[in-house]
């Protein structure tokens, strides 16, 4: 597929620096040189400034507002040569509080950052950031929370220690070394002559439908998935499965594998366990929606895979 890389958290071609993260007495003199830089994250949102086109901020990391992270920083790569880092400071507690639903539009001022600068859901900017900030901003929201939920050895449960400048954790207690988990996730374009089949989960927003996806299962392969979890939830038998596009989706973190299948049936059978409606849906009526003019039918949000994978349907460059 070529444009492939176009999805929102990939193709920014980031230097991440790998070399560096065993390297103590090299990252510690990377980290004085002027240049330097570091993202902060407040419980899973980046600190942003700017509203229509927003921009990720790095700060020196001499700047106050980087003394309140509880853990050591974590590289997330190079920039121009210089190194950057993430921050966490999810201990402050704000005086606006987190939003709750399908998306969080609450926002955050914290005394110290910048003027103008607030911590924003990454969920709201999937079309604002650029390409670098968008893979930085979901690098460092996606390790971060690896390492909020993976503090204990899974091997004896005794805590585990941050190595590898964030990108290991090893048990002290018995040796084992952790590295950080992606869960790969097939979300498949199915197809079957003029229409695609979408679906929609309990609690999504009103009219939105989206492409059918899954987790990978141990022991399957891609093409495998994808036959299997659109046969659990809709009953619909598929035949040829090929590749598409990938996109990282640090909600938390898995690493969504853009398909395209063949439907080889047309009757739907939904699983209810699984979603909550599917339909087809003709290229003129996607196309109508997406145009904002077919009420009760909302497509995915942009900067998803599945908005991507259905627009280049619609525009026959699947190829």
């Amino acid at each position: 597929m070529q444009q492939a890389e176009q999805v929102t958290f990939g193709g920014s071609g980031l230097d991440r620096a790998a070399e560096m993260r065993g390297d103590i007495p090299g990252l510690a003199a990377a980290m004085q040189r002027p240049g330097a830089r570091g993202v902060v994250l407040w419980r899973g949102k980046p600190l942003l400034q700017g509203e229509e086109v927003a921009e990720l901020l790095r700060l020196p990391l001499d700047h106050p507002l980087l003394a309140a992270a509880s853990a050591r920083p974590v590289l997330l790569g190079r920039e121009a040569g210089e190194v950057v880092l993430a921050y966490d400071i999810s201990g402050w507690e704000p005086d606006a509080p987190q939003g709750e639903g399908f998306v969080d539009h609450s926002v955050q001022t914290h005394p110290d950052a910048p003027e103008g600068s607030r911590f924003v859901e990454l969920r709201t900017q999937l079309i604002t950031l650029s390409p670098r900030d968008a893979e930085l901003a979901a690098t460092a929201k996606a390790i971060l929370g690896w390492h909020e939920a993976h503090g204990f050895c899974s091997r004896c449960g005794a805590a585990s220690e941050v190595t590898q400048a964030g990108w290991q954790r090893v048990c002290p207690a018995c040796g084992a070394p952790h590295f950080p988990r992606t869960d790969p996730v097939v979300i498949m374009l199915i197809t079957r002559g003029n229409s695609c089949l979408l679906g929609r989960s309990p609690g999504w927003p009103e009219g939105m439908y989206s492409c059918l996806a899954g987790f990978i299962e141990p022991g399957e392969a891609i093409e495998a998935a994808v036959r299997r979890e659109v046969m659990e939830e809709t009953g619909i038998e598929v035949g040829e499965v090929n590749y598409l596009s990938s996109q990282p989706w640090p909600f938390p973190a898995s690493l969504m594998l853009g398909c395209h299948g063949a439907a080889l049936s047309e009757e739907i059978t939904i699983d209810p366990d699984e979603i909550e409606h599917a339909q087809w849906v003709s290229r003129e009526d996607l196309a109508e929606a997406f145009a904002g003019n077919l009420p009760g039918l909302q497509p995915a949000r942009r900067g998803s895979i599945a908005n991507f994978l259905l627009r280049n349907w619609l525009a026959d460059r699947l190829d």
